[in-house]
């Protein structure tokens, strides 16, 4: 495999750098690590310290960079490095399209990131604009997954990677699909409220069964495959019920497609997969359906 890792030296950074080094990759598999240097556009009466301050930075980063490679270095896998310069998010994914990296592993925020926010901008727009796999690490190691289904061509992708990639072989798996059941209440007039919560009654008993079927059947194939994988249906607001069942099963990391059936065309990533990021405190693998077009 080809593994693309975005270091800043940052925290979230350094949990990539261990995630990755934790991780069982493939034998021969190429890892490598880029650090990429913002151009300098503070103004200065003094161009000599101008000049003095890119120095240094770009000293700096290339020992940061120098470290995290040799962090993950391993008999049984190649790491290199490279420090880049330009647009951080528009770097990572120029450079894992040109490395054909199978993901791309950053931290949720990096250093130059305001802390109040849960998720990057330079974090959203990689996940957003990568042509594969994304994965955000909020933790060191992966020891329980949560894989979110719906049937949707992205989720699909997203079993896939998880039936296909050696680093989920001996991981335990739990399959959620989650049910959006919504109460009809407002706006209904008195002589038709009984009508109507007898429709929403058989609606929700489809509904709920659609969704225990495909976690059933995504586990069933899961396990087929030579995965420990386990089927479990919830009902309520997607995100709201992922990072609820990972947090009950102590889940450090939750794979997800990055659109759903109900997200809008236009929009690269879904509410599920944004809210997810933005709400759970484990690491989330995001997975756009293959043969995605490069957007624009």
């Amino acid at each position: 495999m080809r593994v693309l890792v975005a270091y800043d030296g940052s925290d979230g950074a350094t949990k990539a750098v261990d995630l990755v080094g934790s991780a069982a990759w493939p034998s021969a598999s190429l890892i490598r690590v880029v650090t990429v240097v913002e151009p300098n556009v503070v103004p200065s009466r003094a161009p000599w310290r101008n000049e003095a301050m890119v120095t240094l930075a770009s000293t700096e980063d290339a020992d940061r960079n120098a470290e995290a490679v040799r962090r993950l270095r391993s008999p049984d896998r190649s790491v290199e490095g490279a420090v880049l310069h330009g647009r951080p998010a528009t770097v990572v994914v120029d450079e894992a399209q040109t490395f054909g990296a199978d993901v791309i592993v950053m931290g949720s925020r990096g250093r130059g990131q305001i802390a109040s926010l849960l998720l990057g901008s330079v974090s959203a727009e990689v996940t957003d604009q990568a042509r594969c796999p994304v994965l955000i690490a909020r933790s060191p190691e992966m020891t329980q997954v949560v894989l979110a289904t719906d049937e949707s061509p992205s989720a699909l992708a997203a079993e896939s990677i998880v039936i296909e990639w050696p680093i989920f072989a001996a991981l335990p798996i739990r399959v959620v699909s989650v049910a959006e059941t919504v109460q009809p209440t407002s706006g209904v007039a008195p002589f038709m409220v009984d009508q109507v919560r007898a429709a929403h009654a058989d609606y929700r008993q489809e509904l709920t069964a659609a969704h225990q079927r495909a976690a059933d059947e995504a586990a069933d194939r899961l396990r087929r495959a030579g995965r420990s994988a386990e089927p479990e249906m919830v009902e309520g607001d997607a995100a709201a019920e992922i990072i609820a069942v990972a947090d009950e099963r102590s889940a450090d990391l939750i794979v997800l497609g990055s659109r759903g059936r109900t997200g809008v065309k236009r929009l690269l990533l879904g509410s599920v997969a944004r809210n997810v990021l933005a709400g759970t405190k484990a690491s989330v693998l995001v997975v756009h359906e293959r043969n995605r077009p490069k957007e624009p």
